[in-house]
């Protein structure tokens, strides 16, 4: 019996085809007009396939979001080298992060050098990432309802992957004085990229983008 597509790529891509592999993917997210080096670095180390479900493994290095479990989404690898160009982080920076998903993002984040307190309603993606992010990453991936975050830590950064109608006060709250906030703004799919500032600056509405929408409440049966 012939591997499919995604066991063929498994079998095959060893660790020179797995480093040209990357280096096409960040080259393709540079034609696309990305150009924040230190993003593109972290997608270069981070391999998406890593976190993408085994089915759809042989689509990871393209610009697509996939399906997760749960009814989640795994966001388009060109939304999220956008956000994070938004939101800026820098080494040794504390991030909250709302919607772990498949966990990638996470290890972004990680990977330049971030903290990271990541937030997932569902307990079994949050389980699933935990496996998938490197031991010992400072992550820390909690099973908590992102949307009515109640924690009395603040965060240099706060990133919402997902949709939102609007920012919760909760999330405000949690942001440092000079902190940046990223999410999507509007309604499920159809939404602007928006970075939130303290006043003065206040909301700056960025590039359209495709994110899916967030849900409230932590899940009690998944």
């Amino acid at each position: 019996m012939q591997p499919d597509g995604a066991a063929a790529a498994a079998l095959h891509d060893g660790p020179a085809e797995e480093a040209v592999g990357n280096a096409a993917f960040v080259l393709a997210l540079l034609g696309r007009g990305l150009r924040d080096r230190a993003v593109l670095r972290a997608m270069e180390r981070v391999p998406r396939a890593r976190f993408a479900p085994p089915e759809h493994a042989d689509l990871a290095r393209r610009d697509l979001a996939l399906p997760l479990a749960c009814g989640a989404v795994m966001t388009a690898p060109g939304t999220v080298a956008r956000m994070l160009a938004l939101l800026r982080v820098a080494p040794g920076q504390r991030v909250l992060e709302v919607g772990t998903g498949s966990g990638y993002v996470t290890a972004l984040l990680a990977e330049l050098g971030a903290a990271v307190t990541s937030l997932e309603r569902y307990a079994t993606l949050a389980d699933a990432a935990r496996g998938r992010i490197t031991p010992d990453a400072p992550v820390a991936v909690l099973h908590a309802d992102g949307l009515d975050w109640a924690g009395a830590e603040t965060f240099d950064r706060v990133l919402i992957n997902g949709a939102v109608g609007a920012l919760s006060p909760a999330w405000i709250a949690a942001l440092a004085p000079d902190g940046r906030l990223v999410a999507g703004l509007g309604h499920a799919g159809d939404c602007r990229l928006t970075l939130y500032r303290h006043a003065p600056e206040g909301c700056e509405t960025g590039p359209p983008a495709r994110l899916a929408g967030l849900v409230p409440g932590r899940a009690l049966a998944l």
